[in-house]
């Protein structure tokens, strides 16, 4: 085995061997509602709420679309809501050119 095999192993019977004190939670920070607010929630290891994402019964699809550079940057530079606009803006070229109606 290499030496840096080696040290990289954990030695679990000393670290099961440690008491843990009050000193090793001090910096761990309290966990308030704000924390929690947007955990996913499961029951019986189902998931029933998430909380991030597209809601449920969202139309919008995830996709990778290459895109100059420079556009996304000018997007962006408006502020938020910039994906929107631009799924406005392409929207609105699919209709004046006949891919939507």
């Amino acid at each position: 085995m290499s030496e840096s095999k080696k040290n990289s192993l954990s030695d679990f019977a000393k670290s099961d061997a440690r008491e843990s004190t009050a000193k090793d939670y001090e910096e761990i920070p309290e966990l308030d509602d704000n924390f929690f607010k947007d955990a996913d929630i499961h029951r019986n290891g189902v998931l029933v709420k998430r909380g991030r994402g597209r809601p449920v019964g969202s139309n919008k699809e995830q996709m990778n679309l290459r895109i100059d550079r420079d556009v996304i940057e000018a997007y962006r530079s408006a502020g938020d809501g910039w994906q929107t606009r631009m799924n406005d803006a392409l929207r609105a070229y699919a209709v004046t050119n006949g891919f939507l109606r």
